[in-house]
């Protein structure tokens, strides 16, 4: 395997929770699956629709996401929406994500792999107790 694709496949592990919060902050606003898919893509968040229709399914069946069918317009589409459930995910997902990216830029700030860096050794419980 080569290194481009070992990349790639940490990239797609990566962006995978990603795209489950994404779609969930996105859709607090109804939309279909098409808009969404390119709302994410303009945003940054590249996802394929192989991807993406499949996830919706799966984020309804959970409960998470809510949907209905407009028969208006000339061609019906399904319409998702956040569900109160859905919400509550996205909140914890959101606070775990601040969490994590803390975690990271304190990971890469200069000096952070010092071992003096990680945690304060506190040597006073040893030996000399004056």
């Amino acid at each position: 395997m080569s290194t481009d694709e070992i990349t790639a496949g940490h990239l797609q592990e990566l962006r995978r929770g990603t795209v489950v919060l994404a779609c969930l902050i996105r859709l607090r606003t109804p939309d279909y699956g098409y808009a969404l898919l390119e709302s994410l893509n303009a945003t940054g968040i590249t996802v394929d629709a192989n991807t993406l229709y499949p996830l919706l399914r799966r984020l309804e069946k959970q409960a998470l996401l809510t949907s209905e069918w407009n028969t208006e317009e000339a061609r019906p589409r399904k319409f998702y929406r956040t569900s109160a459930d859905g919400e509550r995910l996205a909140a914890a997902l959101t606070a775990d994500w601040h969490l994590i990216d803390e975690a990271l830029t304190r990971l890469t700030e200069p000096g952070a792999d010092s071992p003096d860096s990680a945690t304060d050794n506190d040597d006073s419980s040893k030996g000399d107790a004056s």
